[in-house]
């Protein structure tokens, strides 16, 4: 299996400890074997200009952290797209919203899937705190697990 097609972006800012955790899933999944082919991206956030690489992606995994939950648990939903409203068109984008301005602006939505994991700390660091750095495997396996689910499909 190859994960040819897919589009995964971790997301959030690398210097606020737990908030960097879409970036450091984004080097691990990079070279994780079971994504060959996955496109993979590190982003500050999501902005306008994602839609088009959605756009054309069959299946677009996000990574991001939570401010809420115990810290290191992973939760996994998929995403809707709710039409977009230019007020929703800022630099700044909710994943439901990025999904409505692919559809909006290219009139094609893959399943997006976002993975969100728990922060525990949001201080100024480029390291993840221990709870979120022993959840790495994990979110790389959950990321595995919708992929592959969504090649047998």
């Amino acid at each position: 299996m190859t994960a040819a097609g897919v589009l995964i972006v971790g997301y959030g800012n690398p210097l606020r400890s737990d908030d960097g955790i879409g970036w450091h899933a984004a080097g691990l999944l990079a070279t994780d074997p079971r994504l060959a082919g996955a496109r993979v991206l590190a982003r500050h956030q999501l902005v306008p200009e994602l839609a088009a690489d959605v756009s054309r992606a069959s299946l677009v995994v996000l990574v991001d952290a939570a401010a809420e939950g115990d810290p290191g648990s992973v939760a996994v939903r998929r995403i809707g797209s709710p039409p977009p409203t230019p007020i929703t068109w800022s630099h700044h984008l909710t994943p439901d919203t990025l999904a409505g301005l692919a559809d909006a602006l290219y009139g094609a939505v893959p399943p997006i899937v976002l993975v969100s994991v728990a922060a525990g700390s949001f201080a100024g660091s480029d390291r993840l705190s221990g709870d979120l750095e022993r959840a790495l495997p994990e979110i790389a396996d959950a990321i595995a697990d919708v992929v592959t689910s969504h090649h047998r499909t």
